[in-house]
């Protein structure tokens, strides 16, 4: 399997955790505790276990010498500043901009009443809709799809704005 291969199932991996911790899927409350989430943690760290070392490449691969020097990082960068700069409301978790992968708090935007979290995959170089999938949670459950949409066009558009401004240096 090759690095770009390995990093997108991981990358997608890391989204269903996060997407399922929020309260869908197979893992249920992943991230709160409780009797199934210790059995699924306790399955996953046994699966890797067993596993061992041979089961692909890590993000520590990159810093190892075994590792070409032309390897690059398959994230749009205009996509990865624009989604930022849109939630910029929302306290950041976590990011790792080797698989493309940003992971929000709960926020409340500014003028609105109800508190979200987002988990963000920028999963292609090009700038382009389909290199952007937003998942928005409320505490009730996922957002509508009309407040998905508009967060997914803010961002299009302000890696549109940052990429024309680019282009004027």
């Amino acid at each position: 399997m090759t690095y770009k291969g390995a990093s997108r199932i991981a990358a997608m991996f890391g989204l269903v955790l996060v997407l399922s911790g929020c309260g869908g899927g197979g893992f249920g409350n992943f991230f709160q505790g409780g009797d199934r989430s210790r059995a699924a943690a306790a399955g996953i760290h046994e699966q890797n276990r067993l596993a061992g070392p041979s089961r692909g490449s890590t993000v520590w691969d990159l810093f190892s010498n075994a590792q070409p020097p032309s390897v690059t990082v398959e994230v749009n960068r205009y996509l990865w500043n624009a989604s930022l700069e849109v939630l910029n409301f929302l306290p950041v978790q976590s990011v790792d901009p080797f698989s493309g992968v940003i992971v929000t708090g709960f926020g409340t935007p500014p003028g609105g009443g109800r508190a979200y979290r987002a988990a963000i995959l920028i999963n292609d170089p090009a700038l382009d809709a389909r290199s952007l999938n937003v998942a928005l949670m409320t505490s009730g459950g996922p957002a509508s799809r009309e407040t998905i949409r508009a967060v997914e066009d803010a961002i299009l558009t302000r890696a549109r704005q940052l990429r024309i401004r680019d282009r004027g240096l």
